[in-house]
This record gives structure tokens, C-alpha cells and sequence, in this order.
């Protein structure tokens, strides 16, 4: 019954492929699973340290590799099995968790010694480093598994997935380190990542649909840079996206808010960190049958600029809930932005070139949050708390006009 109404509803167009539903749903355990130790990770290092900027090193320790190892990373993806790069980066993340299970525990038995956060960091590196293999490869894989007329729906479904992992991720880590503990919160983790790399050894090989030429690294990645920065819609969207997260994004101080000026704990922490993404969820879910394919660009201008203004009226508010609801709107806006951009890049980029022009991508998108991360802890200790927040919103806010009127082909642009 289930199976028969996915083949004639079109909001499950792209699971009709059963190698989809083996990618998503091993995407959803890794999202899980990292959002639950990054949860749990970022309240230890604050823990140890009380220091605003502490947090901001935290996410800057993982963005350094992975923009440093991405223009590699996708180099790799465009001439070797992305099926294989993905299990490859997933078995080595599963050692980077039991690392950590084992440092935490070394901690809590050794409470002297648990003066310094540097192992903490020297994991998050090793993490960031990972990802600048499987973010180039991630996306290129999900093309290859749906046809092209079901790129909109798997992009909102990959949406969807990605932002419910990170709800029940954000509130489950703090939940469960709140009840739990670290040693047993960890100890999920790794049980998730291991359900979630068995999953997709079970995806069919995926071979490369165009074999490329031999030529020099560093031509092939020049080839994907300006291939890029030559395409108003792609490089529009990856900027408009880099700023908004990079400026104003309040992510990585949310510990802060949540101990000392909402001061609701590691419950209400968790539940701060999941209301932008039940927000998104709900919103990816909408974007499943009203795909985003009309007025585009329009569309993706005004969703930015709402999601500044949700930043702002954020680091006003001293309300618990209606904190909670502000971040859920900015999650709903944030959503339509990500579902625009990643069918930009899947209907705009030829196959031969999707790990290049992905690896651009995670140096702009997927790294904008660590290195926004450590912008805002800087920021913080700068200028203050909210006043780092307010100016950051603000930024991210003044950037929408500027592109409006600098790349009217992005601005003019229907996906229809």
C-alpha cells in the first residue's frame, strides 16, 4: 500500500529509487549522529573553557581543512567512485567518534587533568578534514541515483532529511547529556554512524557517467572555479548564502544565550539549537509538493533578508519562547535558500564537473557556518554579546540589495 502511493504521488517522486532512499537515509544517520556529538562537544568545551571565543575556535578548527581539502576533495569526486569516497570518509568518522568516546571518558576519570580543550579541537579537525571529501562527493552521488526531472524533489527531500536529523540531533544531544551523560551520549553516536555506513555499502556502484581526460590537478580545479564564478545563478546563490551564515548566523553562541541570559541550561540549549531546524523541517516538508520553481530568485532575495531580520529580533528577545519560535522562522527562511541553491547546482552544473563545482560550494556553504562559528565568538568578546548579533544581522541584511542589484541574472531567475 505504502509503495504503491509513492509511485503515483509525485511529493515521493525520487523515492521511487531505491538507491535514494539507501543515500538519504544513510545521510540522515551521519547528520545525526555528528549533530548529536557536536551538541554535547560544544557544551564540554565550554565547560572547560567559559570563553565565548572557545566556542568560535571550535567550528574555525573544523572549517580550516575542510576548505583547505575541498578543492581536492572534489578534484577526487569527478574521477573516482563517489560511492566509495562517501564509505571511505564515513569508516574513518567512526573512528573519530570512538576517539572522542575514549578522551571523554580518560577526562571524567582524570578530572585533573582536564585542563586543556586541545584534543577537543584536534578531533574537530580531523572532522572538518573529512568533510572536505564527502561534501563534493555527497551531492554528485544523490544526482547520480534520481533522474533529472527528479532533482526539485529529491533536493527538498534531502533537505527535509538533513534538517530533521539536525532537529532531533540539537535537542536529543542536549537531552541526552543532560540525562545520560557524555559516555553513554557517545557511545549512541557511534552505534548511529555504524546503522548509517552499513546503509550505504548497500547503495548499487555508482560509475562516473563521463570519463574525463587526463590533465594537471590544478587545471582541473582552475575549471571548476571559473566555471563557477562564471555563472551568476550558482555563484549568486553560494554568496548570498555565504554572508547570511557567516555574518549573521547566532549558532555557535547558543550556550551562551542559553546560560546566561535566557538561562534555561543543557535542555533548554537543546531545544534552542532545534528550533531553527524544525523550523526548516516543516518548511522542506511544504517545498516536497510547492517547489520553489517560480519568481526563484525573487523568492531566495526575500527569504535572506527575513532570515537577517529573525537574527536581530533574536538577540533582542529575553524570552525563552518566543526565542524558540524567532529561531524557527529563521530555519523555515534559511530552508527555502538551501532547496533553491541545491537545485541550482544540480540543474545548471554538467555531471563531469559536480565534485569541482561542490567542492566551491563547501568552501562557501558548508564551511560559512564554522567560520561564522568563530566570526561570532570574536565578534562577541569584541563588541558584546547582543550587540555582535545585531550587527551581524544587520551586514547579512545590507548584502541582499547589494546582490539584488549586482547580479540581476539571479535576482530575474525562474527555475521553472
Amino acid at each position: 500500500m505504502i509503495k504503491e502511493y509513492i509511485q503515483k504521488e509525485a511529493s515521493f517522486h525520487a523515492f521511487r529509487y531505491i538507491d535514494f532512499r539507501r543515500f538519504i537515509f544513510s545521510k540522515f544517520m551521519l547528520t545525526l549522529a555528528l549533530q548529536i556529538q557536536f551538541v554535547v562537544l560544544s557544551w564540554q568545551v565550554f565547560e572547560l573553557t567559559h570563553d565565548y571565543l572557545a566556542l568560535g575556535l571550535l567550528g574555525l578548527a573544523e572549517a580550516i581543512p575542510a576548505v583547505g581539502f575541498a578543492l581536492y576533495g572534489g578534484y577526487i569526486a569527478d574521477r573516482k567512485d563517489r560511492r566509495k569516497i562517501i564509505i571511505i570518509v564515513m569508516a574513518a568518522q567512526l573512528l573519530c567518534s570512538i576517539v572522542l568516546m575514549a578522551v571523554s571518558i580518560h577526562y571524567e576519570k582524570h578530572p585533573s587533568e582536564s585542563l586543556t580543550a586541545i584534543p577537543f579541537y584536534a578531533i574537530m579537525f580531523s572532522v572538518g578534514l573529512l568533510r572536505g571529501f564527502y561534501s563534493p562527493a555527497q551531492l554528485p552521488l544523490m544526482t547520480q541515483v534520481v533522474p533529472r526531472e527528479a532533482y526539485a524533489n529529491s533536493s527538498a527531500w534531502n533537505s527535509t532529511f538533513w534538517h530533521i536529523a539536525v532537529v532531533l540531533g540539537s535537542a536529543g544531544g542536549g537531552l541526552l547529556l543532560g540525562f545520560f551523560g557524555k559516555f553513554t551520549t557517545y557511545s549512541i553516536v557511534v552505534i548511529i554512524l555504524l546503522i548509517g555506513l552499513i546503509q550505504m555499502i548497500r547503495v548499487t556502484p555508482q560509475p562516473l557517467r563521463v570519463i574525463l581526460r587526463e590533465e594537471g590537478m590544478m587545471v582541473s580545479i582552475r575549471q571548476g572555479i571559473r566555471f563557477v564564478f562564471g555563472n551568476q545563478m550558482i555563484f549568486g546563490a553560494m554568496l548570498l548564502d555565504l554572508i547570511a551564515v557567516l555574518f549573521g548566523g547566532a549558532t555557535a553562541l547558543l550556550p551562551v544565550f542559553a546560560s546566561e541570559v535566557l538561562n534555561v541550561g543543557e535542555q533548554g540549549f537543546g531545544l534552542l539549537r532545534a528550533a531553527p531546524f524544525l523550523g526548516s523541517v516543516l518548511m522542506a516538508l511544504y517545498m516536497t509538493k510547492h517547489p520553489p520553481l517560480k519568481n526563484t530568485g525573487k523568492k531566495l532575495l526575500i527569504c535572506v533578508a527575513c532570515f537577517s531580520l529573525c537574527m536581530i529580533f533574536f538577540a533582542i528577545s529575553r524570552n525563552f519562547y518566543l526565542s524558540m519560535f524567532i529561531l524557527a522562522v529563521s530555519g523555515a527562511f534559511d530552508n527555502v535558500s538551501v532547496i533553491i541553491r541545491s537545485t541550482i547546482l544540480q540543474m545548471f552544473t554538467p555531471d563531469e564537473m559536480r565534485g569541482r563545482v561542490a567542492s566551491v560550494s563547501t568552501m562557501f556553504i558548508s564551511s560559512s557556518n564554522e567560520i561564522g562559528a568563530f566570526e561570532s565568538g570574536f565578534a562577541a568578546k569584541l563588541l558584546g554579546l547582543i550587540p555582535s548579533v545585531i550587527i551581524g544581522g544587520g551586514i547579512a541584511l545590507a548584502s541582499v540589495g547589494a546582490t539584488s542589484v549586482w547580479l540581476p541574472k539571479l535576482r530575474k531567475l525562474e527555475l521553472k
